[in-house]
């Protein structure tokens, strides 16, 4: 399946004053940055918001469906995003509401997913090197 390509230019006029929004398509859908930050999927001609256990109360509240993907091989898939509500895509005000409790869930997403300062240095870190030889052995 593919997404509505429109959809691209609402959020983006919409959220102006939120930020920068970018695009990158993935899987036959697109993701939704803001400033860098993921908090939308684009797939079929749906809007579909980041979410999380924080803020899935809301979502119910709202009847927001989650997210699923069905495979070729039959197996689905459930993702933390939910469907945006009918309202946002004739309100920019509800889309910005929408879109902000979205990016508080990429946000703490982000943040858990962070590595720790001391692991993310010596993860860059390059390997010293060995008695002049490098990584087969070879002088």
């Amino acid at each position: 399946m593919s997404f509505d390509e429109t959809l691209v230019a609402l959020v983006e006029e919409a959220l102006e004053p939120v930020g920068d929004v970018s695009m990158r398509k993935m899987m036959g859908g697109a993701m939704l940055y803001c400033d860098g930050l993921v908090f939308a999927l684009l797939y079929g001609d749906a809007i579909w918001f980041k979410a999380d256990g924080d803020s899935d109360a809301l979502w119910d509240a709202q009847g927001c469906e989650r997210f699923t993907i069905a495979f070729k091989d039959g197996k689905t898939e459930t993702m933390n995003y939910r469907r945006a509500p009918d309202d946002v895509y004739d309100d920019p005000d509800a889309l910005r509401d929408w879109a902000r409790l979205a990016l508080e869930a990429g946000a703490r997403s982000a943040a858990r997913k962070a590595p720790r300062a001391g692991m993310a240095r010596a993860a860059k870190a390059p390997p010293l090197p060995r008695s002049g030889k490098n990584a087969k052995g070879r002088a």
